[in-house]
Parts: structure tokens; C-alpha cells; sequence
């Protein structure tokens, strides 16, 4: 691509010489052939040079998409290498308008501005040369004159950037609203806020708007720059020259051949305005970029495989705290889950529950203590491995817009028809059988089209038909109704029957599917056995029930059986 870019400089540079030997000799002398050849070298030079420009321009797009496709196969990967500390810390919106617009700067600047910089570099430089050539005394006008550009392009440069900057803060807060609202567009129509979310938009476009229009006035005034200098220096070697071809230090053909290369400089730097604007814009993202590929994964991958479970799990004065949190959120677990067991977690809220879930497939890392499957610390195993064995649910359940279908096999994407109909049937999916699609129904950004009763099902249908030897349930019953939940739990036990499973119970109706119930308060586990043991002989484990079962202080909690 550089030697068809060179030889598109030379062509370009060559055909004003051409007039100038086609004025001064042919044109001058009357000979007609002489004329037809040269008018005929030109038309060639200007064929190949636009077969050159053409190539170049198709070789651009082909790398530029490349760079864009490397680039965003990058992050997207480095974003899912991340722990969720780092999303739970991050809007949505801000890592939306990285992926997208950032990348889109950098592709422009890559696919076009890079290259025209170094095209129109090369080409200012072998202007002046040749300009110094034909006459040295206005070769040196022009490269003088066109100095203060230099001035105007570093001012541009650094005002632009701090816009810029304002810029794409803004576009993030404005991607972030209206991924909201999207998403939360029943809850604000419930409480009559769609007025309210409309101002609040409104401010932030308006803020847009102003940022945009600083933008372009900043534009508006390095372009009237670049356009006034070129004339004025254009104007003096216009009179300079005509002084000179008086005189007869210069010939008419070179003052000719000098005003095409001097007008020439008008493109080039109209081009470089466009060219700044790109570069300021490219490192911006790319700044933006850095700042979320400078951030280490916390989570390192294992490299022992996990093979043959049989499915104990041990928690092993297991201490966590929260990355700059002050406190630990749990203060030494220990907890053995015996092969095939079903252990239900309860606490009030607040105690550690959710965390000590996300422990075991390794969303966070332990910062003390170990957790153990089979005796294997899960710090040295394979991540693939383990969480192919290990399958979680939890309360607020993440579905994807996508197919029934698609959402269930997560987990295991070569299930059959009749895999994926059992796990239907123990999560008590029947809801899909009426669907128009049936499982190919799209259900929309995180099941919106469903109610939260089914979402918590078809997460419940993907967690079954991973077949995990390890389950862990934050609460899977919470969005059920009571005849649903009847018919679930039943289908349940069948299925913790045959896997180890840590089960956040926040109601007596999910306790009793464990075989055996942990209590944690304030981050450490003060009492285990059975439901009827601890609501005997444990007051604290009585009014965890009564508050997560939502029942009066005096009530008694259901037993069940």
C-alpha cells in the first residue's frame, strides 16, 4: 500500500511539471505533435494515479475493518475476563458507548486519518522541495507563509480534546438513560414518572447539544484558518511570481506549474482539519479504552481440570470483604456439604448469604481461608471446569434476548429435545407449549415479555438441564406463585437428590428441601442442623424465619414437614 501511495505523490507532483514543459516548450514553439503527446503522458498519470488511489482506498477499508474487529474481539473478551465487582461498579451505558462509538473513532482514524496524515505529510514535504526547485526565492514564501497553521492546529488540538472528552462523558450518562428507561419503562409508567425521565433526558441532550455546537464553532474556526492562510500565500506568489516573470528570472510555465502546486496545498491542508478532528477524537477512545484494559482480572484461571466430582464442598474459615470496603462481609465460614446433600443458608439479610454463593463458581476470590470441592482448592482448578460442574440460579434471574430455547441451553448448548424438555418439566415450564413459537419465542431484553414468576423458572429449567454435581440456589422459589411453587419444590427434591446443593432460603417453604439448614449472622455460620432442631432450640434462627417469611414477630413460623 506504501508504494502505491508514493507513486500517487509522484504522479500528482508530476503532472503540474508536465504543464510547465508543455507551456515553455511545445505551446510556446507551435508544435502541435508535441502538445498531443504531453496532454497524453498527463491523462496517464492521472489513469494511474486514480487506479493508485482506488487500490489504497479498498487496502484501507480491508485494514481498518480488521483493526475494528481485532479491536472489539479484544475488549469484549477482556470485559468477560472481569470480575463482577468491576460491572457492579460500572454503568451499563459507559461500557456500551466504549464498545461502540470508541471503537468506531479509532476504526476512522486508523482506516482514513492515519493515513491521510502520513500521505499529506510526505506530500507537503515533496511539494516544497519541488517548489524550492523550480525557485528557490518562492519555494520559500510558501513554506514561511504557511507557518502559522502550525500555531492554529496546536490550539485546535488541545481545546478539542477537552471537549471531546465532555463529549463522551455525556453520550455514556445519555446511553445509560436510555437503557434505563428501556428496560424500566413499565416501573416508570407505574409511578406516573415519564414526564420527570423526559426533563431529566432533555438536560442531558441539551448538555450534548452545547458541547456539539462549541465543537463545530471550534471546527468552524481552525477550517476559516486553514482556508484564509493557503489564499493569502497563493496571493503573494501570484504577485511575486508575476514580478519575477517580468524580469525573466522565471518563465510563465514555471509560474503556472508553481500555482498548481500552490493550490494543491489548499486540499492537503482543508484535509488536515478533518485530520485533527480524528486524532483528537481517536485518542480520546483510546485513552478510554485503556482505562478498562488497564484493569487486571482478579480472577485468574487454574490449571488443574475438574474431573470425576463426587460433589463434597467445604468451606474452610473462608473470609471475604468487598474490593475498598472497609469491613469483611464474611468473618470465617466453615461449612462441610457432604456428597449429595442439600444445605439451606439462611440469615437475615445482609449476613452474608449472596456472597458466600458467589464464592463457589468464583465470581470473587476468597481474600482468606479456602473452598473446596473433593479436597481441590477451586483457586487451582480450570474455570471452564469448574463452573461445568457447578450451576447456579439466583433471585433476580438474567435472561438474554434472545430464543426460549437459546436461554436454556446456556449452559449446555448441544442439549436435545428431550433433555430440554425434562428440564422444562422439572422447572415447570409449561408456559412455552402455548406460545405461538414454543421454544423459539424471543422473549426480549432480560424476559421482559415475561412475568417474573416464569423468568425465575426458565433460569431454574437452565441451571437443571446443565446437570451440575454441584447447585447453587440463591432463592428460586421467591417469584413463584403458591400452586406454581407447590408443583416446582415437588420436582425439586427429585432433582437436589441426586446433586450437592447450597440453597439461600429466605422462607420455610424453601428450607424444607434441605436436608440440613446453616444460619449465618454477621458473616460467620453460629449454628447448623435441622429446620426443627434450630426453630426449637435457636432464637436468632426464629426470627430470621419470621422476618424473611414476612411474618408478625408473634406469629409462629409454618412448620413443614
Amino acid at each position: 500500500m506504501g508504494i502505491f501511495e508514493l507513486a500517487g505523490i509522484c504522479l500528482t507532483m508530476g503532472i503540474p511539471l508536465l504543464v510547465q514543459r508543455l507551456i515553455d516548450g511545445p505551446l510556446k514553439d507551435g508544435d502541435f505533435s508535441g502538445i498531443v503527446w504531453l496532454s497524453l503522458l498527463m491523462l496517464a498519470f492521472a489513469l494511474v494515479d486514480t487506479v493508485a488511489t482506488a487500490y489504497v482506498r479498498w487496502q484501507q477499508g480491508h485494514v481498518g475493518a480488521g483493526i475494528e474487529y481485532d479491536l472489539r474481539q479484544d475488549f469484549y473478551q477482556h470485559l468477560l475476563s472481569l470480575p463482577a465487582g468491576f460491572h457492579s461498579q460500572r454503568h451499563s451505558g459507559e461500557l456500551v458507548t466504549r464498545f461502540t462509538d470508541d471503537i468506531k473513532s479509532i476504526r476512522r482514524f486508523g482506516n482514513f486519518g492515519a493515513v491521510f496524515f502520513l500521505v499529506n505529510s510526505a506530500s507537503y514535504l515533496v511539494m516544497i522541495g519541488v517548489l524550492l526547485y523550480l525557485y528557490w526565492p518562492l519555494g520559500l514564501l510558501v513554506a514561511v507563509g504557511l507557518a502559522p497553521l502550525l500555531w492554529f492546529c496546536y490550539r485546535f488540538e488541545s481545546r478539542y480534546g477537552e471537549l471531546e472528552d465532555e463529549h463522551q462523558e455525556q453520550t455514556e450518562q445519555l446511553t445509560s438513560q436510555v437503557e434505563e428507561s428501556v428496560t424500566g419503562v413499565t416501573l416508570i409508567k407505574a409511578f406516573g414518572q415519564a414526564g420527570n425521565r423526559a426533563k431529566r433526558f432533555a438536560a442531558t441532550t441539551g448538555q450534548l447539544r452545547r458541547i456539539s455546537i462549541k465543537q463545530a464553532k471550534l471546527i468552524g474556526g481552525v477550517l476559516a484558518a486553514i482556508s484564509l492562510v493557503p489564499n493569502l500565500v497563493l496571493l503573494a506568489v501570484l504577485i511575486a511570481g508575476a514580478y519575477a516573470v517580468a524580469h525573466d528570472a522565471i518563465t510563465v510555465g514555471t509560474l503556472v506549474a508553481f500555482t498548481m502546486l500552490t493550490l494543491s496545498f489548499n486540499w492537503l491542508l482543508e484535509v488536515l482539519g478533518w485530520i485533527l478532528q480524528l486524532a483528537r477524537e481517536a485518542a480520546t477512545s483510546s485513552a478510554r479504552l485503556e482505562q478498562v484494559f488497564a484493569v487486571q482480572a482478579s480472577v485468574r484461571d487454574g490449571e488443574q481440570e475438574l474431573t470425576a466430582v463426587r460433589g463434597e464442598l467445604r468451606f474452610d474459615n473462608v473470609r471475604f470483604a468487598y474490593p475498598d470496603a472497609h469491613e469483611s462481609v464474611l468473618r470465617g465460614v466453615n461449612l462441610r456439604i457432604a456428597p449429595g446433600e442439600t444445605v439451606a443458608l439462611v440469615g437475615a439479610p445482609g449476613s452474608g448469604k449472596t456472597t458466600l454463593t458467589a464464592l463457589v463458581p468464583r465470581f470473587f476470590d476468597v481474600t482468606g481461608g479456602s473452598i473446596t470441592i473433593d479436597g481441590q482448592d477451586i483457586r487451582e482448578l480450570t474455570l471452564s471446569s469448574l463452573r461445568r460442574h457447578v450451576a447456579c440460579t439466583f433471585e433476580e434471574p438474567t435472561l438474554f434476548s434472545a430464543s426460549i430455547r437459546e436461554n436454556v441451553t446456556l449452559g449446555r448448548p448441544d442439549a436435545t429435545d428431550d433433555e430440554i424438555a425434562e428440564a422444562l418439566a422439572t422447572a415447570r415450564v409449561d408456559f412455552v407449549e402455548s406460545l405461538e413459537f414454543g421454544l423459539d419465542t424471543r422473549i426480549g431484553e432480560q424476559g421482559i415479555a415475561l412475568s417474573g414468576g416464569q423468568r425465575q423458572r426458565l433460569a431454574l429449567a437452565r441451571a437443571v438441564l446443565a446437570k451440575p454435581r454441584i447447585l447453587v440456589l440463591d432463592d428460586p422459589l421467591s417469584a413463584l406463585d403458591v400452586h406454581t411453587e407447590a408443583a416446582v419444590e415437588k420436582a425439586l427434591r427429585s432433582v437436589l437428590g441426586g446433586v450437592t446443593a447450597l440453597l439461600v432460603a429466605r422462607r420455610p417453604s424453601t428450607v424444607a428441601l434441605a436436608d440440613r439448614v446453616a444460619l449465618l449472622h454477621e458473616g460467620v455460620i453460629i449454628a447448623h442442623g435441622t429446620h426443627k432442631e434450630l426453630l426449637a432450640t435457636n432464637a436468632a434462627y426464629r426470627n430470621a424465619m419470621t422476618t424473611d417469611a414476612h411474618l408478625a414477630p408473634d406469629q409462629e413460623p409454618l412448620e413443614v414437614k
